[in-house]
This record gives structure tokens, C-alpha cells and sequence, in this order.
């Protein structure tokens, strides 16, 4: 970053008169200091930390610390508390001179540029006391404690909660989402399109659910309908192509893409997964079936160990111990010469799978450092590690314990009649050997070559004989 004088001698004295009389970091009210941690202090460590942090500062500017975004640095009026316009801090923000921009990597969002205006005109309330190059590793320890409560904090992290929908006036707002929608166009100033055609809808339904385009019969049927009960032949419609074994055909194979399912593990010899497919025809049962997402979600991280787990009483199949199949797909390599380098690498990609399609956040990034957006810990990474880890790939029976015993009792009456067939058999035969043994044994003393009676069948048998 580059900095550049200018004539603020009179501004930088009331710059200097405010800080002597700001408050310290003790003095701040909770206000001023949730709003310094929410908008401040996050976007100058993801942003400015990196050039104007630690011993070595571009311009001797380092903003770290309470003085020191205020008067270090070539400049000395970084920051003047109460007075937005006159803080070269916030100019530089702005992207107003082509020659006085930062961060150097592209100008911040707008709304984060007020929220420094809006902190400077409060006073500019910092709690920081010591630059970040004083700090010690506890405090640093104390520091990530403080930014991962904040985070978690946020409001895509808290439990979900019923909300009331608002009240609109809308003939086609049917049910709660149409209503917050209708809502939030009404805000914008954006009006509904208009109904679509009965035939264009019906297209819509049908590849929306299933992914297969309706029949003339069922277009003519629903098109008939529509016509006298709009509402009947939407929902009429809706449940037949829920029923349809397609559905799950249809909405298995997104959840499919979500774990990464492939029926070979790729690289160079792409070796086959044995049993892949019993995992897509689980799925496409279960979405079928109307399974929860909460029990899918069990099902894939423990399905195995759940005390209760889910029974297709038709086909006599434990469905949960197939959901954590998804951990078999993993990208091998072909013959590693390093298994801890290979183990490492395929549980990254089991933690990245999940963390990914079920919390939508990267938690693979916390493998090396603590996450730098999200309340994601080293800690968590290797909670998570050291789970998947422990665990290993193997073929398991899902069928119930009823499906294995269906035909025990023929077995055990078969086996026992197959017994004394084999003995009577064997006692048959054991007479005709010895006959063929002894017609055999003079051919083998016939052979006179050395090499000949050495390579000959019956050679232990001669050895063998006298016994």
C-alpha cells in the first residue's frame, strides 16, 4: 500500500486532541464493542492484517491496534474519531482517488465501507490495546475463542424456529411460502408474472418431479381438469407424480451428486466398487418411501449403529447400515506408495463430502489453520478425523436376521441327508481307487529313467505304498 502526505496539519491536531480524550477499552459500552467485533475487526484481519500487521508494516501503518490505525504510519490522521471525512483511512476505503485505494486487491462492499463511516462517527471504539506483534500465544488462543462465539452467533447458525407468514392479499398465495414471497416482491416492487397455460404447467410438474415429460393422455386429463378446478388438478397431479416410482429415481440422483457417487474409484486402474449400486436403489427407496431427512442424515454418518435402525419389512433389508456406503466413495489411488498419505487423503475427502452436503460449509479448510469465515476449528477438523479414521471399508450383511433363517430348517435337513449320500458315495469309491492304485503301481515300477519316475503322477504313491 502506498501512502502519500497531505496538508491536514490542522486536522491531525484535532485528530490528536480526540484521541487523548477518546475512551479506553475498558470505558466501552457493549454496544460500541459488539459493533466493532461484528463489522471492524473481522474485515481488517481477512483484509489488512497480511500488509499492515506485525513487525514488519507497509508504511510503518499498522492496524492492529487502537493507536495505531489512528495516527501510525506515514500519514498520522488515519483515523480522527467523529469525523469520517477527515480519516484517511475511510478515503482509501472509498476508491475515490486512483492513487489512495485499499485493500490493493479490489474495493470492499459498499455496505462494509459505511459500517467503517458509521464506526468513525461513534467515536471509533477500539478495545485493542497492544498491537498484534505484543500479543502472546495465549492471547492469540483467546482471540480465535472470541471470534468463533461471534460467529456461531450468526444467524444461518441458530436453531431453526417457526416463523409466522406475513399477511397478504393474494388469490394465488395457497399456502406460507407463497405469502413470504408475495411479501418480499411487494418490497421490491416486483409483480407475479402471470398463470402459465395448463399444458405448459403440466410440463413443468412433470419434469420438475420426475424428469419425464408427461403423456398426451395425462396433459389432456389434467388440461381438463385445470379448466374446472385449477387447484384440484395441481394437486391431483402433484400427489400422482409424487407416488411415482420415478420421483425417486428423479431427486436420488441430486443426493447421488451430493456424495460423490461413482461405481469405480477412478485413477489410473479405476477399480470397480463392489456393491455400489445397492447405495442408488437405497436412495431411490427411501426418497420413494417418504424417509425423513433427519433419519437419511443418521443413516449416512451411523447407519450401522443406530439402536433402532430402519427395516423394508418387503424386501428384509436393514436399510440404515446401507446409507454409510457413501464412505466407500472415495478416490483411490492406483498401487500408493505412501498408506498413511493415502488414508489422510481419501478421510479429507469424507469430512469435505459432508461437511459440504450437509452443514454447506468447508470444514476441510480447518485441516491446516482455524477457518478463516466460518466458525469452523482445527479442533473440529480433527474431532471429525479422527471418527472417520477409525473406520474401515468392509462388505456387511444388510438382510435381517429373519431373511438369513428363512430357509434354515430346509438347510439343516438337507445337509444331513447330503451327508449320507457323500459317505455312501465315498465308501463306493474307495474300493475302485485302491483297484486303480494297484493296477498303476506295476506301470510305475516299469519306468526305469530316473527322470521319468520323478515326474511321473504316481511317484508319492510309490513312496507311499508300504503304508
Amino acid at each position: 500500500m502506498r501512502y502519500r502526505y497531505r496538508p491536514f496539519t490542522f486536522l491531525f491536531a484535532l485528530g490528536a486532541l480526540s484521541l487523548s480524550l477518546s475512551a479506553r477499552s475498558e470505558d466501552l459500552s457493549t454496544s460500541q464493542r459488539e459493533f466493532f467485533e461484528q463489522h471492524i475487526r473481522p474485515v481488517l484481519a481477512e483484509n489488512c492484517y497480511k500488509c499492515h500487521g506485525g513487525e514488519d508494516t507497509e508504511g510503518g501503518f499498522d492496524l492492529t491496534f487502537r493507536d495505531g490505525i489512528r495516527t501510525s504510519g506515514e500519514l498520522g490522521h488515519n483515523v480522527i474519531p467523529g469525523q469520517p471525512d477527515a480519516s484517511a483511512l475511510l478515503e482509501a476505503l472509498q476508491y475515490n482517488d486512483p492513487d489512495f485505494q485499499m485493500p490493493p486487491t479490489g474495493k470492499l462492499p459498499d455496505l462494509i465501507i459505511s459500517h467503517f463511516e458509521q464506526w468513525i462517527a461513534m467515536g471509533a471504539p477500539d478495545p485493542r490495546d497492544k498491537p498484534l506483534s505484543e500479543v502472546g500465544a495465549v492471547n492469540l488462543d483467546q482471540q480465535w475463542a472470541e471470534t468463533l462465539e461471534r460467529r456461531k452467533s450468526w444467524w444461518s447458525y441458530q436453531p431453526v424456529s417457526d416463523s409466522e407468514p406475513p399477511v397478504v392479499e393474494a388469490s394465488w398465495a395457497e399456502n406460507p411460502v407463497d405469502a413470504f414471497l408475495y411479501a418480499r416482491w411487494l418490497e421490491e416492487g416486483i409483480e407475479p408474472a402471470a398463470f402459465a397455460d395448463p399444458h405448459v404447467r403440466v410440463r413443468r410438474l412433470s419434469f420438475v418431479l420426475t424428469g419425464l415429460p408427461p403423456t398426451p393422455e395425462e396433459v389432456e386429463t389434467f388440461v381438463r381438469l385445470y379448466r374446472i378446478d385449477r387447484k384440484q388438478a395441481v394437486d391431483t397431479t402433484v400427489d400422482r407424480l409424487l407416488a411415482s416410482p420415478a420421483f425417486g429415481e428423479r431427486w436420488a440422483r441430486h443426493w447421488m451428486d451430493w456424495m460423490r457417487y461413482a461405481e469405480t474409484h477412478g485413477s489410473e486402474g479405476d477399480p470397480r466398487i463392489p456393491h455400489a449400486w445397492r447405495y442408488r436403489n437405497y436412495l431411490i427407496r427411501a426418497l420413494n418411501a417418504d424417509v425423513p431427512y433427519d433419519q437419511l442424515v443418521r443413516e449416512h454418518l451411523a447407519g450401522d449403529l443406530l439402536p433402532n435402525p430402519r427395516v423394508d419389512e418387503v424386501t428384509g433389508i436393514v436399510e440404515s447400515k446401507l446409507g454409510t456406503a457413501q464412505f466407500r466413495f472415495v478416490l483411490h489411488g492406483f498401487t500408493p506408495t505412501d498408506p498413511l498419505d493415502e488414508l489422510v487423503r481419501f478421510t479429507d475427502n469424507q469430512i469435505d463430502t459432508l461437511s459440504k452436503g450437509f452443514l454447506a460449509t468447508t470444514v476441510s479448510c480447518a485441516r491446516c489453520h482455524n477457518h478463516k469465515f466460518d466458525p469452523v476449528s482445527q479442533t473440529d477438523f480433527y474431532a471429525m478425523y479422527g471418527i472417520m479414521a477409525s473406520a474401515r471399508p468392509a462388505t456387511v450383511t444388510v438382510d435381517t436376521k429373519e431373511k438369513l433363517d428363512a430357509y434354515k430348517g430346509e438347510l439343516d435337513a438337507s445337509k444331513a441327508e447330503i451327508k449320507s449320500l457323500l459317505a455312501k458315495q465315498w465308501l463306493k469309491d474307495t474300493k475302485s481307487v485302491e483297484e486303480l492304485l494297484l493296477t498303476l503301481r506295476g506301470h510305475l515300477r516299469s519306468r526305469v529313467n530316473a527322470a521319468e519316475l520323478h515326474t511321473d503322477p504316481l511317484y508319492a504313491w510309490r513312496n507311499l505304498r508300504e503304508a
